[in-house]
């Protein structure tokens, strides 16, 4: 039989051992940012209304890879991958908008973490913007996770944003992803009618929030700037106080998607944020 002296030793060594392989299994383990596509805005204007008339831009497209102990979640998925063997790039049909081009397709990111596009097992989009949604269909089988209000939004002619055929979770607020506080959606509509951001918690970079397109670059940002384009300029103000509470409560960093200069300081994959 086990002496009294041993069973002390093994039910301390549980004691320490327990919570910390618990919290080695659990939560964000690392993200990775991909490079999901980078233009020039012909006239920035349109997102800061009455400055920069005329004025270009350098605009790059951000998505996020989150290893979560439960699984891979993909946070926005970028010009559509066809946009790379386009010579001149997505030429849009307004001037001022983005001409966007796409140097390194999604698939050929995620074969070089050595990732399948069926190994991303959720996914969601901070709206339904084709900078944002051009690969979903790459994951016929992810679960998307979508604010309602985005998701019955008619999309050109009437049509529906997403394939019906594709699984989705809509949702009609804030969600915890995997209930466990580390990866949150944050409803931020204005933008659209369903936009959200993501907040994210890593164990040593610390909390980070993805904006999505509740903010363009950081000059909008400082300066509380509303794009012409967006639906509804009270819900956006609104949706950017939010975040920044979010940034105050969780001593959090703010991510700006479109935001070139931040995104050339940071890691792009396969380096990764943990």
């Amino acid at each position: 039989m086990m002496s009294r002296t041993t069973f002390a030793l093994a039910i301390a060594a549980f004691a320490l051992s327990g919570p910390m392989a618990l919290a080695q299994s659990t939560g964000v383990e690392r993200l990775y940012v991909l490079n999901c596509g980078e233009g020039t805005a012909g006239d920035i204007s349109r997102w800061t209304p009455g400055l920069n008339e005329g004025k270009t831009m350098d605009f790059v497209d951000s998505c996020y890879l989150i290893k979560h102990a439960k699984g891979w979640f993909l946070w926005d998925t970028g010009i559509a991958d066809a946009v790379a063997a386009m010579p001149n790039g997505l030429v849009p049909a307004d001037p001022k908008a983005v001409t966007w081009r796409r140097p390194k397709t999604l698939q050929a990111q995620l074969e070089q973490l050595g990732l399948k596009p069926d190994d991303v097992k959720a996914m969601a989009v901070s709206h339904t913007h084709p900078d944002h949604t051009g690969n979903v269909e790459l994951f016929p089988q992810s679960m998307l996770y979508v604010q309602k209000a985005e998701y019955d939004w008619p999309g050109a002619n009437n049509t529906p944003r997403f394939k019906p055929s594709h699984p989705v979770e809509q949702l009609a607020g804030d969600k915890d992803v995997f209930g466990d506080g580390s990866v949150t959606i944050l409803s931020t509509p204005g933008h659209t009618p369903g936009h959200q951001s993501l907040l994210v918690k890593l164990p040593k970079t610390g909390a980070v929030v993805l904006s999505g397109d509740a903010v363009h670059f950081k000059d909008n940002w400082d300066n509380r700037r509303v794009p012409g384009m967006n639906v509804d300029k009270d819900q956006t103000t609104a949706s950017m106080q939010k975040i920044a509470d979010t940034l105050a409560r969780e001593k959090a960093q703010l991510w700006i998607n479109h935001d070139k200069a931040q995104r050339d300081s940071q890691k792009l994959a396969p380096e990764f944020y943990d």
